[in-house]
């Protein structure tokens, strides 16, 4: 069980609490999460999910920009689910997950 695992699990579902827990990990933490967000343009809107605010939506398209096409094909050979569910279902969870693991709208190094 991942870091993150317990956590997410009642609000994404087990095995996408996995996945999130797993992209988390890949990237050196939140943190790391955050920082490839703002490398990809898309700063603002994992800013909205850390915040206290609405979440910005984001598009499974986006989701590709952001992880790319070699870790999403890991994680789809992994999950079982083809590359566009994966996304579409990250574009989903990942708001909801970012959200919840940062309460009080900050991120823990």
């Amino acid at each position: 069980m991942g870091m993150f695992d317990g956590v997410l699990g009642g609000i994404v579902g087990a095995g996408m609490a996995g996945v999130v827990d797993d992209l988390i990990q890949r990237h050196g933490g939140l943190q790391g999460i955050v920082q490839q967000f703002q490398r990809q343009g898309l700063g603002a809107t994992i800013q909205s999910w850390i915040s206290t605010g609405p979440n910005q939506p984001i598009a499974p398209d986006q989701v590709h920009q952001v992880l790319g096409t070699e870790l999403l094909q890991e994680l789809s050979a992994k999950t079982g689910l083809p590359l566009q569910e994966l996304a579409s279902k990250l574009s989903t969870v990942l708001p909801k997950a970012i959200d919840q693991i940062t309460p009080n709208g900050v991120v823990h190094s």
